[in-house]
């Protein structure tokens, strides 16, 4: 891509952050051919709320290859081990039983945080970081995912309660204590590592055909639109991917497959200007950003 064409599409990209009152961070590249890309700050480590799942993801269907752990294995979870979260069995108020793989496709579809705090006691920390440094994630750190986010917050804010952190944080009349985004102190990443791990498990490299195309499929079964998938409205498009949130910070990891086979990794994180639980244009720029990018590399093909 020349200079000029590269300037035009970062102005464009900032421009559509601006106007839906975000910054944005953005690495947008052709899966088969990685060096076609477009990118906005895209080595700039943030917290990435649940975007930890997709390393952890990783790290669990290589440790099944190398039959160090059996995914049907059966867990049962106390109301003891329940981690907050808006989905899945952090809900529930009984002990409920299943399998590490059930517990990886509810971690990863509807981001189920309990399921990803069990994943992550059998797993290990050890094996996520044996993934970030085999993929070359350098500025990858999962530091306890969300259940250890959620104890520093309480600790950052002096807050009480989980409750009342998260209340902390998103009142826009209050001043955010220094250290609540510092990617140092919570689970964080950049848009270039995580474009580099989702490129491996579309290649087929993260892990064996079987573990590959598992993680493709769960992926795949992501039931939110409301980001990435916006900007790809269309029945032959296939949109695959993992949101995160933490606070005013919004972001979707995933892959565009269009009609024609092509294939695009799309990582757009962003940080609100206001702190509101709901922005449905903060959200809604995810998709139309990466489209913008889409477009753009589908334009400079054979140029």
């Amino acid at each position: 891509m020349s200079g000029a064409r590269r300037s035009g599409v970062e102005g464009t990209l900032r421009g559509l952050f601006a106007d839906a009152g975000v910054r944005g961070w953005l690495h947008v590249a052709d899966v088969r051919r990685p060096a076609a890309r477009v990118v906005l700050d895209p080595g700039e480590a943030v917290p990435v709320g649940s975007l930890y799942k997709v390393p952890l993801m990783v790290a669990f269907c290589r440790l099944v290859d190398e039959g160090v752990l059996d995914p049907a294995l059966r867990l049962t979870l106390d109301p003891a081990d329940r981690v907050p979260g808006p989905t899945g069995l952090s809900l529930l108020r009984d002990a409920v039983t299943m399998s590490l793989r059930d517990l990886v496709a509810l971690m990863m579809s509807i981001s189920d945080n309990t399921a990803a705090d069990a994943v992550l006691r059998a797993v290990g920390a050890g094996a996520v970081e044996d993934v970030c440094r085999l993929f070359r994630m350098p500025a990858t750190d999962i530091r306890g995912g969300a259940a250890r986010t959620f104890e520093r917050l309480v600790t950052e804010t002096g807050a009480g309660t989980l409750a009342a952190a998260m209340a902390r944080v998103a009142d826009n009349d209050a001043t955010v204590p220094e250290g609540v985004y510092d990617p140092l102190s919570k689970a964080s990443s950049t848009p270039e590592d995580m474009a580099r791990l989702l490129r491996a498990v579309w290649t087929g490299r993260a892990a064996s055909p079987e573990s590959c195309g598992f993680m493709r499929d769960v992926m795949g079964k992501q039931p939110w639109n409301h980001r990435l998938a916006s900007g790809f409205p269309y029945d032959d498009v296939r949109v695959s991917g993992k949101t995160g949130t933490f606070g005013a910070m919004r972001h979707e990891a995933g892959v565009v497959e269009l009609a024609d086979g092509s294939a695009y990794t799309a990582v757009v994180f962003t940080q609100a200007a206001r702190a509101d639980a709901r922005l449905p244009r903060a959200d809604a720029v995810i998709g139309a950003a990466a489209r913008v990018a889409v477009e753009e590399l589908r334009g400079n093909e054979g140029t």
